[in-house]
């Protein structure tokens, strides 16, 4: 199964704001895991990580590799409009995605360094997740 286009089309639901793709292609029990989250579930994935209104505008591919029932994706995002975390509008982040009978089970994001030489906790206590 070639799981790099199912994980491209994550990324193109959240440039077309469409959480409905994303919510029919979670596995039973799945979990998002990132600096700010800690095996969220279901649920609070959607609240914490699909805002009312679209954010993403674009997310370019820097590199993808599935081994196994594993995808990790590196991406570049530009966002519609800046933010408390990402005031330029842009960002980077690697995210290891795992698949369980071709739904997706986890996702693990892994974020670079902090903007404006912020340590990694004021970067959490100024984007509210601290």
């Amino acid at each position: 199964m070639d799981l790099i286009e199912k994980v491209k089309s994550y990324y193109r639901a959240y440039e077309r704001h469409d959480p409905a793709h994303v919510a029919g292609e979670l596995a039973e029990g799945f979990t998002f895991t990132s600096p700010f989250d800690d095996h969220i579930g279901r649920e609070e994935y959607f609240r914490r990580c699909w805002p009312s209104e679209p954010l993403h505008q674009k997310f370019t591919f820097v590199a993808l590799a599935q081994t196994g029932d594993r995808v990790l994706t590196v991406y570049d995002c530009t966002l519609r409009r800046p933010n408390a975390v990402h005031p330029d509008m842009q960002f980077r982040n690697a995210e290891m995605h795992y698949f369980e009978n071709g739904k997706l089970k986890s996702v693990e994001v892994f974020f670079g360094d902090p903007p404006n030489g912020l340590t990694r906790r004021q970067f959490a206590v100024q984007s509210g997740a601290g």
